[in-house]
C-alpha cells in the first residue's frame, strides 16, 4: 500500500500536534504530513503537492474549514481526496453542510481511538 500524505489544517499548533501524534500511533503507513494554520494555506499546499487525506477545523481566522471545504470541491483532485472535520462546532446547519461535502467528523475532544477508527474507515485502510 502506497504512503498516505496527509494535510493538518487547524489554527491551534497543540490540536495539529496532537492530530498527527494521533495518526504516527494509529499504524497507518504514513508519507509526508503537512500543516496550516488555516484555509488559504491548506489551499496553497493542496494546490502544490499530492494529498490523500486532509483533516481540517472549522473555526479559523483567513479562512475557515467550511469555505475550504467549499474551494476544495472546485479542485480537480476533489474526488481522490479524503477530508476529516475535526472541530468542536456543534450547531446542526454547520455539521449538515460538513456531511453535505462528503466529509466525515470528529467533534473535539476526540479519543485518540475514535480519530484513529475513522481515519481507517475513509482511507480504506484495514487496521
Amino acid at each position: 500500500m502506497m504512503p498516505l500524505n496527509v494535510l493538518v489544517t487547524d489554527d491551534s499548533a497543540v490540536m495539529r500536534a496532537m492530530i498527527v501524534k494521533t495518526l504516527r500511533m494509529s499504524g497507518l503507513h504514513l508519507g509526508e504530513i503537512a500543516h496550516a494554520s488555516n484555509g488559504v494555506e491548506a489551499l496553497e499546499v493542496l494546490d502544490a503537492v499530492w494529498i490523500d487525506l486532509v483533516l481540517v477545523d472549522i473555526n479559523m481566522p483567513v479562512m475557515d474549514g467550511l469555505e475550504l471545504l467549499t474551494q476544495i470541491a472546485r479542485r480537480p483532485y476533489a474526488g481522490a481526496l479524503r477530508t476529516i472535520v475535526v472541530s468542536t462546532e456543534g450547531s446542526d446547519p454547520r455539521l449538515a453542510a460538513v456531511r453535505a461535502f462528503g466529509a466525515a467528523f470528529v467533534r473535539k475532544p476526540f479519543s485518540p481511538e475514535l480519530l484513529r477508527d475513522v481515519v481507517l474507515r475513509i482511507t480504506g485502510v484495514a487496521a
